[in-house]
């Protein structure tokens, strides 16, 4: 079975970066969509960002200009670079893969869930 594993989260100061990693076992799927969901306490959940098998890429309009994903070369990992940090940005993160969807479209995940995430990892931001 799929396994989901992220990595990255930190304590860090309003203005400054963090990476995240998510690392991927047991998946042997041709296509594949790789969510980024976080979650405040109290607040619902909000995907963030997404990747696709095929590249395509997709942001959240509260990150936008901020945060990048990207895949290591093996396409093994995948990454979440989070740039400008703001205090807004304090959350629990998850990863979440949806298997087999041909288009990752951001706006699909608004409604969405995946049924398989991993853990999390908890990104905290001081102003």
């Amino acid at each position: 079975q799929v396994r989901l594993m992220e990595s990255g989260g930190g304590s860090v100061q309003a203005g400054g970066s963090l990476r995240l990693s998510c690392a991927a076992s047991g998946y042997t799927h041709n296509a594949y969509c790789m969510v980024w969901f976080r979650q405040s306490s109290g607040q619902e959940r909000e995907a963030v960002a997404v990747i696709g098998s095929d590249g395509t890429r997709g942001y959240a309009n509260s990150v936008k200009g901020r945060f990048t994903a990207s895949k290591d070369n093996g396409e093994d990992t995948v990454h979440l670079q989070m740039d400008n940090l703001k205090p807004e940005d304090t959350a629990m993160y998850y990863c979440a893969i949806d298997i087999g969807r041909r288009r990752c479209l951001m706006s699909t995940y608004d409604t969405y869930a995946p049924g398989v995430w991993g853990q999390g990892t908890q990104v905290t931001v001081s102003s």
